[in-house]
């Protein structure tokens, strides 16, 4: 019984890991009367072969060779403490039938959610700013002013275009300043979970279906999927305020990251 639940997750969650899976079932096990500790839930998922594989793959998104101004790192050593103060940008690839669609997102710091995205064809500015349209228009102009904005170098955020939006809403532009993934770590954690745990496994034969599918991952990220960041809530929860605020500091989050990814490894 408990197999058979943990393959109907797996089904809508693919890439989910032991920890949230375990987290998860709580309410089933307790529903069920069933009682299996984390130890032995590990090793029901050894013996059943639903251990997840790890993968590295990297195609490069950023393009920082460019004659536009590149601003300094505003977020090294801030603690956010609510939504929209700060949002997090990138971009990363998707293959679909041997073609590459290339997605920007924008991610709420504090409740990790995807408050912006967009899918398109090409690199060029304009894709990124439809992810930022969409950001913009779930929060007032009044409360627009001061959110910080942080990207890689890339030339889409460096653009006279996206500049221009961001300085009209009267927000802080935030910029990495090095090629090290930890200078924009929950942008580069929110595309890989969307597309190792969900976008690799769809069938996509369309762009009207690539569009559905995106949106489909991307609903399932903000509503459904538990975040070990967030106490294992999801980010719609914290988002609304209606769950427990994360349990990390922002401060604390380059620091506790590399240890976090381990403790991660060795318990799948």
């Amino acid at each position: 019984m408990l197999v058979e639940e943990i393959e109907r997750i797996r089904e809508i969650h693919p890439r989910i890991g032991g920890r949230k899976l375990y987290e998860k079932l709580r309410d089933f096990q307790i529903g069920h009367g069933i009682k299996v500790g984390r130890d032995i839930f590990f090793n029901i998922l050894r013996r059943h072969n639903l251990l997840l594989k790890n993968r590295k793959r990297r195609v490069y998104t950023t393009d920082s060779n460019h004659p536009f101004y590149k601003y300094s790192n505003l977020i090294k050593d801030i603690e956010i403490t609510g939504i929209n103060q700060l949002w997090v940008s990138d971009i990363t690839y998707w293959r679909v039938n041997e073609h590459f669609k290339y997605i920007s997102f924008i991610t709420d710091a504090y409740s990790r959610k995807i408050v912006g995205y967009h899918v398109g064809d090409t690199l060029l500015t304009i894709e990124s700013l439809q992810a930022l349209t969409m950001a913009l228009s779930q929060v007032p102009k009044a409360n627009r002013k001061g959110l910080i904005h942080h990207s890689d170098r890339g030339i889409q955020y460096c653009s006279k275009e996206y500049v221009k939006i961001l300085k009209r809403n009267k927000m802080l532009i935030s910029m990495t300043q090095s090629s090290d993934p930890l200078d924009n770590s929950i942008a580069e954690r929110v595309n890989g979970i969307i597309k190792n745990e969900y976008l690799e496994y769809y069938e996509v034969n369309s762009w009207s279906t690539a569009q559905k599918r995106l949106k489909q991952a991307v609903d399932l990220y903000n509503d459904k999927r538990l975040h070990l960041s967030l106490g294992y809530q999801t980010p719609n929860t914290i988002h609304s305020a209606e769950g427990e605020p994360p349990i990390r500091k922002w401060k604390n989050y380059y620091r506790s990251e590399k240890k976090e990814k381990e403790l991660i490894q060795t318990q799948r």
